[in-house]
């Protein structure tokens, strides 16, 4: 972990900051005045960025790869509830607003980079950014609509429509998860997966 103030990278990482799609709308004073918070991470696959359960939480803003959301219960059988790569988030915004644990964890599904900083600090600065504030908290709701939209429909759709619908909804990483993990997700096994790729089903 790095601060990105110092990163051999920055300039590079500067740009990918600016493509973020909770970032970009910052103007050039309120990207360097967030600078100093961020801390770079790199993640090999199957890295815990966030632990379940955990009262101590940061804001993901990612530059390369993709995470994904779980929730595992007390055996230790897992749910993933999103993905996410590039130019996307991940967070605990919720529940560190109502005060709670973080009701999941954040993992690396493949090599990963990203940009961190506590939720406090990132509230912080929100705070004093109204417009901002407003745009990542909606952004936050559509999130967590999104991940009801998808439980829901592990119940409506069967396997090719559930596969249909993630491919429509996030082409951009259908192709680069773990076959593994992508059929985990949708409530596949992999095998099943596997066999209505190559019969062309999908």
């Amino acid at each position: 972990m790095t601060c990105l103030v110092n990163h051999t990278e920055k300039n590079l990482i500067n740009l990918q900051l600016n493509e973020n799609a909770v970032l970009r709308s910052l103007d050039g004073a309120d990207r360097a005045a967030l600078e100093s918070h961020l801390a770079i991470v790199d993640g090999h696959k199957g890295d815990v960025l966030k632990h379940q359960g955990v009262r101590a939480m940061d804001q993901y803003f990612i530059l390369d790869g993709i995470l994904k959301r779980v929730v595992a219960n007390d055996e230790g059988k897992e749910m993933i509830l999103r993905f996410a790569g590039e130019r996307d988030i991940e967070t605990s915004y919720a529940a560190w607003r109502l005060g709670t644990p973080t009701p999941y964890g954040i993992v690396c599904v493949t090599k990963a980079r990203v940009a961190r900083m506590p939720l406090e600090d990132w509230a912080m600065f929100l705070d004093r950014r109204p417009e901002a504030k407003q745009a990542f908290e909606y952004y936050v709701m559509r999130l967590m609509s999104e991940v009801m939209a998808h439980t829901i429909t592990l119940h409506l759709l069967d396997a090719p429509g559930r596969v249909h619908r993630f491919r429509r909804k996030h082409p951009q990483l259908i192709d680069r998860i773990p076959q593994k993990e992508l059929a985990s997700y949708l409530n596949l096994s992999a095998e099943t997966l596997s066999r209505m790729r190559h019969s062309g089903k999908i």
